[in-house]
Protein backbone atom coordinates (compact mmCIF):
# COMPACT_ATOMS: atom_id res chain seq x y z
CA UNK A 1 0.00 0.00 0.00
CA UNK A 2 1.20 3.10 -0.99
CA UNK A 3 2.15 5.73 2.26
CA UNK A 4 4.20 8.67 0.90
CA UNK A 5 1.05 9.93 -0.59
CA UNK A 6 -2.16 11.55 1.36
CA UNK A 7 -5.25 9.58 1.39
CA UNK A 8 -8.60 11.00 0.38
CA UNK A 9 -12.06 8.70 0.86
CA UNK A 10 -14.15 9.21 -2.38
CA UNK A 11 -17.95 9.01 -2.89
CA UNK A 12 -19.73 8.01 -6.21
CA UNK A 13 -22.31 9.70 -5.86
CA UNK A 14 -25.96 10.53 -8.90
CA UNK A 15 -28.96 8.64 -9.51
CA UNK A 16 -29.41 4.92 -10.83
CA UNK A 17 -28.33 4.03 -14.14
CA UNK A 18 -25.80 7.36 -14.76
CA UNK A 19 -22.40 5.56 -15.12
CA UNK A 20 -21.15 5.59 -11.73
CA UNK A 21 -20.15 2.00 -11.70
CA UNK A 22 -18.68 2.60 -15.38
CA UNK A 23 -16.63 5.79 -14.60
CA UNK A 24 -15.10 3.70 -11.46
CA UNK A 25 -14.28 0.93 -13.69
CA UNK A 26 -12.69 3.45 -16.11
CA UNK A 27 -10.63 5.15 -13.27
CA UNK A 28 -9.37 1.74 -12.26
CA UNK A 29 -8.57 1.25 -15.72
CA UNK A 30 -6.90 4.31 -16.39
CA UNK A 31 -4.45 4.16 -13.00
CA UNK A 32 -3.66 0.71 -13.82
CA UNK A 33 -5.26 -0.26 -10.84
CA UNK A 34 -6.73 -3.43 -12.62
CA UNK A 35 -4.88 -4.96 -15.72
CA UNK A 36 -5.67 -4.84 -18.87
CA UNK A 37 -6.89 -8.43 -19.73
CA UNK A 38 -9.29 -8.55 -16.50
CA UNK A 39 -10.93 -5.60 -18.45
CA UNK A 40 -10.70 -7.77 -21.91
CA UNK A 41 -12.43 -10.70 -20.04
CA UNK A 42 -14.86 -8.58 -18.82
CA UNK A 43 -15.52 -7.46 -22.02
CA UNK A 44 -16.04 -11.00 -23.72
CA UNK A 45 -18.66 -12.05 -20.66
CA UNK A 46 -20.61 -8.81 -20.99
CA UNK A 47 -20.71 -8.97 -25.08
CA UNK A 48 -21.98 -12.89 -24.62
CA UNK A 49 -24.32 -11.81 -22.57
CA UNK A 50 -25.85 -9.12 -25.04
CA UNK A 51 -24.83 -6.03 -22.64
CA UNK A 52 -21.82 -4.85 -24.68
CA UNK A 53 -20.27 -1.56 -22.83
CA UNK A 54 -20.50 -2.66 -19.45
CA UNK A 55 -17.27 -4.29 -18.77
CA UNK A 56 -16.14 -1.42 -16.89
CA UNK A 57 -19.20 -1.86 -14.68
CA UNK A 58 -18.44 -5.84 -13.78
CA UNK A 59 -15.50 -4.47 -12.46
CA UNK A 60 -17.45 -2.89 -9.41
CA UNK A 61 -20.29 -5.70 -9.79
CA UNK A 62 -18.51 -8.61 -9.52
CA UNK A 63 -16.68 -7.08 -6.27
CA UNK A 64 -20.32 -6.87 -5.18
CA UNK A 65 -20.84 -10.64 -5.51
CA UNK A 66 -17.71 -11.18 -3.75
CA UNK A 67 -18.61 -8.57 -0.95
CA UNK A 68 -21.85 -10.37 -0.23
CA UNK A 69 -20.38 -13.57 0.24
CA UNK A 70 -18.18 -11.71 2.88
CA UNK A 71 -15.15 -12.98 1.71
CA UNK A 72 -12.99 -10.52 2.21
CA UNK A 73 -12.97 -7.24 4.46
CA UNK A 74 -12.40 -4.21 2.25
CA UNK A 75 -13.71 -5.20 -0.85
CA UNK A 76 -16.48 -2.43 -1.10
CA UNK A 77 -13.82 -0.19 -1.38
CA UNK A 78 -11.20 0.12 -4.57
CA UNK A 79 -8.13 2.18 -4.53
CA UNK A 80 -6.51 3.69 -7.11
CA UNK A 81 -3.17 6.00 -7.28
CA UNK A 82 -3.16 9.23 -8.90
CA UNK A 83 0.09 11.89 -8.74
CA UNK A 84 -0.96 13.27 -5.96
CA UNK A 85 -3.42 11.15 -3.99
CA UNK A 86 -4.04 7.36 -3.21
CA UNK A 87 -7.68 7.29 -3.10
CA UNK A 88 -10.10 4.86 -1.55
CA UNK A 89 -13.52 4.57 -4.01
CA UNK A 90 -16.70 4.46 -1.80
CA UNK A 91 -19.70 3.40 -4.63
CA UNK A 92 -22.48 4.62 -3.38
CA UNK A 93 -25.62 2.51 -4.79
CA UNK A 94 -27.89 4.88 -6.37
CA UNK A 95 -30.84 2.95 -6.59
CA UNK A 96 -33.28 4.51 -3.74
CA UNK A 97 -33.36 0.89 -2.05
CA UNK A 98 -29.94 1.58 -1.13
CA UNK A 99 -30.03 4.89 0.23
CA UNK A 100 -28.97 4.14 3.53
CA UNK A 101 -25.97 2.56 2.36
CA UNK A 102 -25.58 5.55 0.34
CA UNK A 103 -25.49 7.09 3.53
CA UNK A 104 -23.11 5.10 5.45
CA UNK A 105 -20.71 5.73 2.26
CA UNK A 106 -21.01 9.29 1.69
CA UNK A 107 -20.47 9.90 5.77
CA UNK A 108 -17.26 8.03 5.30
CA UNK A 109 -16.25 10.39 2.45
CA UNK A 110 -13.68 13.32 2.08
CA UNK A 111 -14.52 14.86 -1.04
CA UNK A 112 -17.28 13.49 -3.96
CA UNK A 113 -17.94 12.53 -7.40
CA UNK A 114 -21.55 13.65 -8.63
CA UNK A 115 -22.35 11.81 -11.68
CA UNK A 116 -25.09 13.21 -13.73
CA UNK A 117 -26.01 11.64 -17.61
CA UNK A 118 -25.59 14.08 -19.87
CA UNK A 119 -29.22 12.64 -21.61
CA UNK A 120 -31.31 12.82 -18.30
CA UNK A 121 -30.11 16.15 -16.45
CA UNK A 122 -30.93 15.73 -12.47
CA UNK A 123 -32.65 13.43 -11.37
CA UNK A 124 -34.80 12.53 -8.04
CA UNK A 125 -31.76 10.92 -7.13
CA UNK A 126 -29.27 13.16 -8.06
CA UNK A 127 -31.26 16.16 -5.69
CA UNK A 128 -31.18 13.09 -2.58
CA UNK A 129 -27.73 12.24 -3.09
CA UNK A 130 -26.29 16.12 -3.18
CA UNK A 131 -28.41 17.40 -0.22
CA UNK A 132 -26.95 14.16 1.96
CA UNK A 133 -23.33 14.98 0.34
CA UNK A 134 -23.96 18.72 2.10
CA UNK A 135 -25.47 17.57 5.30
CA UNK A 136 -22.80 14.87 6.04
CA UNK A 137 -20.19 17.26 5.59
CA UNK A 138 -18.21 16.41 1.86
CA UNK A 139 -16.17 19.32 1.06
CA UNK A 140 -15.74 19.39 -2.53
CA UNK A 141 -18.07 17.96 -5.32
CA UNK A 142 -16.94 17.41 -8.90
CA UNK A 143 -19.51 17.10 -11.36
CA UNK A 144 -19.09 14.61 -14.01
CA UNK A 145 -21.32 15.68 -16.88
CA UNK A 146 -21.09 11.94 -18.23
CA UNK A 147 -22.77 9.88 -21.39
CA UNK A 148 -21.78 12.79 -23.62
CA UNK A 149 -21.08 10.06 -26.55
CA UNK A 150 -24.89 9.58 -26.14
CA UNK A 151 -26.10 13.60 -27.27
CA UNK A 152 -22.96 13.35 -29.84
CA UNK A 153 -21.07 15.39 -27.75
CA UNK A 154 -22.70 18.82 -27.77
CA UNK A 155 -21.42 21.72 -25.84
CA UNK A 156 -25.02 23.47 -25.37
CA UNK A 157 -26.22 19.50 -23.87
CA UNK A 158 -23.21 20.42 -21.41
CA UNK A 159 -24.26 23.60 -20.49
CA UNK A 160 -28.21 23.02 -20.03
CA UNK A 161 -27.03 20.10 -17.21
CA UNK A 162 -24.35 22.11 -15.56
CA UNK A 163 -27.00 25.45 -14.92
CA UNK A 164 -29.87 22.22 -13.62
CA UNK A 165 -26.75 21.25 -11.22
CA UNK A 166 -25.75 24.71 -10.44
CA UNK A 167 -29.13 25.70 -9.26
CA UNK A 168 -29.37 22.38 -6.97
CA UNK A 169 -26.05 23.17 -5.60
CA UNK A 170 -27.83 26.40 -4.46
CA UNK A 171 -30.97 25.25 -3.16
CA UNK A 172 -28.75 23.49 -0.47
CA UNK A 173 -26.16 26.11 -0.23
CA UNK A 174 -23.51 23.83 -1.60
CA UNK A 175 -20.75 26.72 -2.69
CA UNK A 176 -20.69 26.04 -6.33
CA UNK A 177 -17.34 28.16 -6.56
CA UNK A 178 -16.00 24.41 -4.92
CA UNK A 179 -17.55 22.79 -7.86
CA UNK A 180 -15.63 21.51 -11.43
CA UNK A 181 -17.94 20.23 -13.74
CA UNK A 182 -16.46 18.04 -16.29
CA UNK A 183 -18.04 16.58 -19.82
CA UNK A 184 -17.17 13.31 -20.11
CA UNK A 185 -17.97 9.85 -22.04
CA UNK A 186 -17.02 6.95 -19.27
CA UNK A 187 -17.58 4.04 -21.06
CA UNK A 188 -15.48 5.63 -24.48
CA UNK A 189 -12.97 7.39 -21.59
CA UNK A 190 -13.19 11.12 -23.30
CA UNK A 191 -11.85 13.32 -20.42
CA UNK A 192 -11.32 10.74 -18.00
CA UNK A 193 -7.26 10.35 -17.77
CA UNK A 194 -6.90 12.55 -21.31
CA UNK A 195 -8.29 15.17 -23.29
CA UNK A 196 -11.28 14.53 -26.02
CA UNK A 197 -10.51 15.07 -28.85
CA UNK A 198 -14.56 14.80 -29.34
CA UNK A 199 -14.96 17.90 -27.14
CA UNK A 200 -12.22 20.54 -28.37
CA UNK A 201 -14.85 23.30 -27.14
CA UNK A 202 -14.17 22.39 -23.57
CA UNK A 203 -10.23 23.75 -21.98
CA UNK A 204 -10.83 22.66 -18.77
CA UNK A 205 -9.14 19.90 -16.28
CA UNK A 206 -9.89 15.97 -17.22
CA UNK A 207 -11.66 14.39 -14.28
CA UNK A 208 -7.93 13.32 -12.84
CA UNK A 209 -6.65 16.57 -12.98
CA UNK A 210 -9.44 17.50 -10.92
CA UNK A 211 -9.47 14.79 -8.08
CA UNK A 212 -5.20 15.44 -7.99
CA UNK A 213 -6.37 18.94 -7.39
CA UNK A 214 -8.90 18.57 -4.59
CA UNK A 215 -7.61 19.92 -1.16
CA UNK A 216 -5.98 17.63 1.32
CA UNK A 217 -8.48 16.68 4.07
CA UNK A 218 -7.59 18.03 7.34
CA UNK A 219 -6.60 15.12 9.69
CA UNK A 220 -8.95 15.22 12.98
CA UNK A 221 -6.05 13.70 15.12
CA UNK A 222 -6.78 15.78 18.19
CA UNK A 223 -9.78 14.15 19.04
CA UNK A 224 -10.44 11.50 20.73
CA UNK A 225 -10.98 7.48 18.44
CA UNK A 226 -14.03 7.31 17.08
CA UNK A 227 -14.99 4.55 14.95
CA UNK A 228 -18.34 3.24 13.59
CA UNK A 229 -18.40 -0.43 13.49
CA UNK A 230 -19.59 -1.28 10.01
CA UNK A 231 -19.80 -4.84 9.77
CA UNK A 232 -18.35 -7.91 12.88
CA UNK A 233 -16.82 -10.76 10.88
CA UNK A 234 -15.94 -14.15 12.78
CA UNK A 235 -12.78 -14.83 10.47
CA UNK A 236 -10.87 -18.11 11.30
CA UNK A 237 -7.63 -18.16 12.87
CA UNK A 238 -8.35 -14.12 13.90
CA UNK A 239 -11.82 -14.65 15.37
CA UNK A 240 -14.26 -11.84 15.79
CA UNK A 241 -13.02 -9.02 13.63
CA UNK A 242 -15.22 -5.61 13.48
CA UNK A 243 -14.76 -3.90 10.53
CA UNK A 244 -15.35 0.02 10.40
CA UNK A 245 -13.36 3.34 9.35
CA UNK A 246 -11.46 5.26 11.68
CA UNK A 247 -13.01 8.83 11.65
CA UNK A 248 -10.99 10.94 14.92
CA UNK A 249 -8.06 10.10 16.52
CA UNK A 250 -5.93 6.76 16.14
CA UNK A 251 -6.48 3.36 16.86
CA UNK A 252 -2.54 0.98 17.74
CA UNK A 253 -2.45 -2.54 18.82
CA UNK A 254 -2.31 -2.71 22.58
CA UNK A 255 -5.20 0.04 22.98
CA UNK A 256 -8.13 -0.75 25.69
CA UNK A 257 -11.15 0.27 23.70
CA UNK A 258 -14.90 0.26 24.51
CA UNK A 259 -17.69 -0.07 22.02
CA UNK A 260 -21.03 1.68 22.35
CA UNK A 261 -24.03 1.50 23.04
CA UNK A 262 -23.29 -2.32 23.15
CA UNK A 263 -20.94 -1.88 26.35
CA UNK A 264 -18.90 -4.10 25.30
CA UNK A 265 -14.82 -3.79 26.30
CA UNK A 266 -11.65 -5.55 25.15
CA UNK A 267 -7.94 -4.90 24.05
CA UNK A 268 -6.72 -4.78 20.32
CA UNK A 269 -4.77 -7.55 19.36
CA UNK A 270 -4.07 -6.84 15.50
CA UNK A 271 -4.98 -4.44 12.84
CA UNK A 272 -5.13 -5.12 9.17
CA UNK A 273 -5.62 -2.97 6.13
CA UNK A 274 -6.15 -3.34 2.56
CA UNK A 275 -4.99 -6.96 3.82
CA UNK A 276 -1.52 -6.35 5.39
CA UNK A 277 -1.09 -5.75 9.19
CA UNK A 278 0.00 -2.58 10.33
CA UNK A 279 0.47 -0.90 13.90
CA UNK A 280 -1.36 2.90 13.57
CA UNK A 281 -4.45 3.02 11.70
CA UNK A 282 -5.59 7.01 11.93
CA UNK A 283 -8.45 9.28 10.24
CA UNK A 284 -9.53 7.87 6.97
CA UNK A 285 -8.81 4.62 6.82
CA UNK A 286 -10.66 1.34 6.08
CA UNK A 287 -9.66 -0.91 8.98
CA UNK A 288 -10.56 -4.54 10.01
CA UNK A 289 -9.04 -5.38 13.94
CA UNK A 290 -9.49 -7.89 16.28
CA UNK A 291 -10.08 -7.24 19.60
CA UNK A 292 -9.31 -9.73 23.07
CA UNK A 293 -12.43 -10.53 24.99
CA UNK A 294 -14.60 -10.29 22.47
CA UNK A 295 -17.35 -12.49 20.67
CA UNK A 296 -19.28 -12.14 17.64
CA UNK A 297 -22.78 -11.14 19.27
CA UNK A 298 -21.77 -8.89 21.90
CA UNK A 299 -21.07 -5.80 19.21
CA UNK A 300 -23.14 -5.07 15.93
CA UNK A 301 -22.70 -2.60 12.96
CA UNK A 302 -23.96 0.74 14.53
CA UNK A 303 -21.84 0.85 17.79
CA UNK A 304 -19.04 3.32 18.06
CA UNK A 305 -15.50 1.82 19.33
CA UNK A 306 -13.61 4.24 21.25
CA UNK A 307 -11.21 4.77 24.29
CA UNK A 308 -12.22 2.73 27.20
CA UNK A 309 -10.72 5.74 29.14
CA UNK A 310 -13.20 8.17 27.09
CA UNK A 311 -16.07 6.17 25.63
CA UNK A 312 -18.28 7.81 22.98
CA UNK A 313 -21.01 9.26 24.07
CA UNK A 314 -24.47 7.38 24.16
CA UNK A 315 -27.73 9.73 24.06
CA UNK A 316 -30.52 10.03 26.39
CA UNK A 317 -31.63 12.47 24.26
CA UNK A 318 -30.05 15.28 21.66
CA UNK A 319 -30.88 18.54 20.42
CA UNK A 320 -30.47 18.83 16.34
CA UNK A 321 -31.04 21.54 13.67
CA UNK A 322 -32.78 19.39 10.62
CA UNK A 323 -33.51 20.92 7.33
CA UNK A 324 -37.16 19.17 5.70
CA UNK A 325 -36.27 18.32 2.36
CA UNK A 326 -39.34 16.57 1.45
CA UNK A 327 -42.52 15.51 3.52
CA UNK A 328 -45.89 14.47 2.02
CA UNK A 329 -47.81 16.21 4.93
CA UNK A 330 -46.43 17.77 7.90
CA UNK A 331 -44.00 16.87 10.95
CA UNK A 332 -45.27 17.56 14.12
CA UNK A 333 -44.30 16.23 18.10
CA UNK A 334 -44.22 12.18 18.20
CA UNK A 335 -43.31 12.18 15.19
CA UNK A 336 -40.94 8.71 15.17
CA UNK A 337 -39.25 7.87 11.82
CA UNK A 338 -35.89 6.10 11.01
CA UNK A 339 -32.65 8.06 11.94
CA UNK A 340 -29.06 7.02 9.82
CA UNK A 341 -26.13 8.19 11.75
CA UNK A 342 -22.75 6.88 10.81
CA UNK A 343 -23.41 3.41 10.31
CA UNK A 344 -26.45 3.47 12.93
CA UNK A 345 -30.35 3.28 12.08
CA UNK A 346 -31.97 3.54 14.76
CA UNK A 347 -36.01 4.78 15.05
CA UNK A 348 -36.44 8.66 17.21
CA UNK A 349 -39.14 9.99 18.57
CA UNK A 350 -39.46 14.27 17.86
CA UNK A 351 -40.18 15.17 21.69
CA UNK A 352 -40.10 18.60 21.11
CA UNK A 353 -40.37 21.39 17.98
CA UNK A 354 -37.85 24.23 19.71
CA UNK A 355 -37.87 26.67 17.10
CA UNK A 356 -37.83 27.00 13.05
CA UNK A 357 -34.28 28.70 11.67
CA UNK A 358 -33.69 30.64 8.34
CA UNK A 359 -31.92 27.89 6.25
CA UNK A 360 -29.24 30.48 5.55
CA UNK A 361 -28.51 32.51 8.19
CA UNK A 362 -29.98 30.65 11.22
CA UNK A 363 -31.56 33.10 12.52
CA UNK A 364 -34.67 32.28 14.76
CA UNK A 365 -38.01 32.51 12.78
CA UNK A 366 -40.96 31.21 15.33
CA UNK A 367 -40.82 29.42 18.97
CA UNK A 368 -42.26 26.27 19.18
CA UNK A 369 -44.21 26.14 15.86
CA UNK A 370 -47.19 23.59 15.99
CA UNK A 371 -45.45 21.78 13.17
CA UNK A 372 -42.95 21.71 10.15
CA UNK A 373 -43.04 21.14 6.58
CA UNK A 374 -40.77 20.44 3.16
CA UNK A 375 -38.31 23.50 3.18
CA UNK A 376 -38.31 24.44 6.30
CA UNK A 377 -35.38 24.38 8.85
CA UNK A 378 -36.06 23.92 12.99
CA UNK A 379 -33.89 23.05 15.88
CA UNK A 380 -35.80 19.55 17.98
CA UNK A 381 -35.43 17.49 20.62
CA UNK A 382 -35.37 13.79 19.87
CA UNK A 383 -35.34 10.46 21.67
CA UNK A 384 -33.80 7.82 20.19
CA UNK A 385 -36.45 4.45 20.70
CA UNK A 386 -33.12 2.31 21.38
CA UNK A 387 -29.84 3.13 22.60
CA UNK A 388 -27.80 5.63 19.68
CA UNK A 389 -24.10 6.59 20.56
CA UNK A 390 -23.93 10.11 18.13
CA UNK A 391 -21.89 13.33 19.04
CA UNK A 392 -22.45 16.95 19.00
CA UNK A 393 -21.30 18.19 15.56
CA UNK A 394 -19.11 20.96 16.82
CA UNK A 395 -16.71 18.18 19.15
CA UNK A 396 -17.10 15.75 16.28
CA UNK A 397 -18.40 16.57 13.11
CA UNK A 398 -17.82 13.41 12.01
CA UNK A 399 -20.23 11.54 14.26
CA UNK A 400 -22.60 14.40 14.16
CA UNK A 401 -24.80 14.71 11.35
CA UNK A 402 -27.65 12.03 10.24
CA UNK A 403 -30.51 11.44 7.52
CA UNK A 404 -33.94 10.87 8.44
CA UNK A 405 -35.68 8.38 6.76
CA UNK A 406 -39.48 7.85 6.32
CA UNK A 407 -41.63 5.93 3.93
CA UNK A 408 -38.50 4.46 1.37
CA UNK A 409 -37.55 8.26 0.93
CA UNK A 410 -34.94 10.78 2.93
CA UNK A 411 -37.46 12.90 4.51
CA UNK A 412 -34.73 15.39 5.83
CA UNK A 413 -31.19 15.72 7.38
CA UNK A 414 -29.55 17.53 10.16
CA UNK A 415 -26.65 17.50 12.58
CA UNK A 416 -26.78 17.62 16.72
CA UNK A 417 -26.44 20.34 18.34
CA UNK A 418 -25.70 18.82 21.92
CA UNK A 419 -26.33 15.77 23.66
CA UNK A 420 -28.10 14.73 27.46
CA UNK A 421 -26.03 11.25 28.20
CA UNK A 422 -27.79 8.07 29.07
Amino acid sequence: MTTDKPHQNLAMIGHVDHGKSTLVGRLLYETESIPEHVIEQYREEAEEKGKGGFEFAYVMDNLAEERERGLTIDIAHQKFDTDAYYFTIVDCPGHRDFVKNMITGASQADNAVLVVAADDGVQPQTREHVFLARTLGIGELVVAVNKMDMVDYGEARFREVVEEVKQLLDQVQFPTSDASFIPMSALQGDNVAERSENMDWYDGRVLLEALNDLQEPEPPTDAPLRLPIQDVYTIEGAGTVPVGRVETGQLRPGDDVSFQPSDASGEVRSIEMHHEEVDLAEPGDNVGFNVRGIGKNDIRRGDVCGPAADPPTVAETFQAQIFVMQHPSVITEGYTPVFHAHTAQVACTVESLDRTVDPSSGEVLESNPDYIETGDAAVVTVRPQKPLSIEPSDEIPELGSFAVRDMGQTVAAGRVLSVTER
